[in-house]
């Protein structure tokens, strides 16, 4: 005898449609996850989705022999701007394939070293202007972490400097935003309302983006270089296997898709600056790391290995924050009849969608004593290596695991040190408590700092 998947109560037609805000939808799930604990499911305009939220089941769910990944709802509707690419293809779509054989070799960790010293210059511009400000000068963290992310990130893999760390605001960042927040919102709504009333911004949001793209690979054709980054592979590269290569529109699709990939990562950063001002004794522990290996020596690649309590601190910060806030699972479709899960207390439809919420997975008191406390120590050395692999899937499960995730591990690390290493912080609001909406990405609302160089 399975145990009923728990269901908040509903209305007729709508189902739950009330009990998630499409506007904050995953702290919608946050707290439908507090209520009902690792396994609930509710029901939105006839569909049903059941959602995760422990560190067993999320394991359970990540065996690619009888589960993968889930192509559906926001990611469906970002295909307006991406349309196949690495990040929304469908699993049945052979050109999937194709293109992680081109790109995926510009994101191992071999080649994402290469990329140190650009990521590293672009932190210490970001680190030298908060330093000229004003001493009462305040930031939102957030805004500029994306102002940087968007900077490094078109520097490294298309070799254009935007220059966009001061100034007005690039407009691609303003466009992902709305474009991620509309795609979220589309399933939540009738599609005439969507045609209707939202139809041209989406669509305004998406031409931006891929304006942004198509002005990266026109400033490649302006400049031509020897190097062979992911430009590069994007324009000249074949499959080793088929000796197919992507057409225009497919490298602008993988153009717009890497920063909407990568913007988890100043959430990541700006989460990290919270909880270290909540917990000022782990400020002077990394700092302590920081001194001690690298001193007043430039920061090079081969520190970050020999920085574990700052690795410890990233990781701890994607525990808490869920950046990346989940994942979608389906049963592989061979699978007959229902499915079970739980070693047997649960049972879902052979086609049913499930999501991994990771703030859930995250906090499981099964596995983290103390969840919602902020301990770097547990996520370092042997304690980090002795969890269990499904509490560590920020980064998503398998076969489509974040390509970008070597990239984005290190963009995470050399950022907070360098923020450690050169600038102190203060909280704005000295009361403030985190909270977070998001879309593609959870980030901090309303976190502003003030911000002066280290020790003034």
């Amino acid at each position: 005898m399975t145990t009923p998947i728990p269901q908040p109560p509903g209305v007729p037609l709508l189902g739950n449609i009330s009990d998630v805000d499409p506007s904050n939808t995953w702290v919608s799930l946050q707290k439908l996850w507090e209520k009902y604990g690792e396994i609930f499911k509710i029901t939105v305009l006839g569909q049903q989705i059941v959602f995760v939220g422990s560190v067993a089941l999320c394991e359970e769910l990540c065996d690619e022999k009888r589960f993968r990944k889930y192509v559906g709802g926001p990611i469906v509707e970002i295909r307006n701007a991406v349309h196949a690419s690495l990040f929304t293809a469908f699993a049945d779509e052979p050109i999937w394939d194709v293109h992680h054989r081109i790109l995926a070799p510009q994101l191992t960790p071999t080649t994402v070293a290469d990329h140190f010293l650009q990521i590293r210059d672009c932190a210490a511009e970001l680190t030298a202007k908060w330093r000229d400000m004003p001493g009462d000068a305040s930031v939102s963290a957030v805004g500029e972490l994306n102002r940087l992310d968007l900077e490094t990130t078109t520097l490294c893999f298309y070799g254009r400097k935007l220059n966009n760390l001061t100034g007005a605001e690039h407009p691609m960042i303003k466009a992902m935003d709305g474009a991620t927040g509309e795609a979220m919102k589309r399933p939540t709504r009738p599609k005439l309302v969507n045609w209707l009333l939202h139809r041209s911004k989406f669509q305004r949001d998406c031409k931006t983006m891929r304006q942004y793209a198509a002005e990266c690979v026109e400033y490649r054709k302006a400049h031509p270089t020897d190097r062979k980054d992911m430009l590069h592979a994007m324009l000249n590269g074949k499959d080793p296997e088929t000796g197919k290569s992507l057409n225009e529109q497919q490298v602008i699709d993988e153009i717009v898709t890497m920063p909407i990939g990568s913007s988890t990562a100043p959430c990541v950063i700006a989460s990290a600056i919270y909880y270290l001002l909540q917990n000022p004794p782990c400020i002077a522990k990394a700092r302590d790391e920081i001194d001690s290996i690298i001193g007043e020596d430039d920061f090079t690649h081969a520190h970050l290995d020999h920085l574990p309590y700052c690795a410890g601190i990233v990781r701890e910060t994607l525990r808490l924050s869920a950046a990346a806030p989940g994942f979608n699972i389906e049963p592989l479709p061979e699978t007959k009849g229902p499915v079970v899960i739980g070693g047997g207390k649960y049972q879902v439809p052979a086609k049913q969608t499930m999501i991994i919420v990771l703030h859930g997975v995250n906090r499981d008191p099964a596995v983290f004593e103390e969840p919602e406390a902020f301990k770097p120590e547990r996520m370092a050395g042997d304690a980090f290596e002795k969890l269990p692999a499904g509490a560590k899937k920020w980064f998503g499960n398998g076969k489509r695991v974040c390509v970008g995730r070597h990239y984005a591990w290190m963009w995470n690390m050399i950022t907070l040190v360098m923020l450690l290493k050169n600038v102190d912080f203060e909280m704005v609001d000295p009361g403030y408590r985190l909270k977070q909406d998001g879309w593609f990405n959870l980030r901090p609302v309303g976190f502003d700092v003030k911000v002066r160089a280290r020790g003034m």
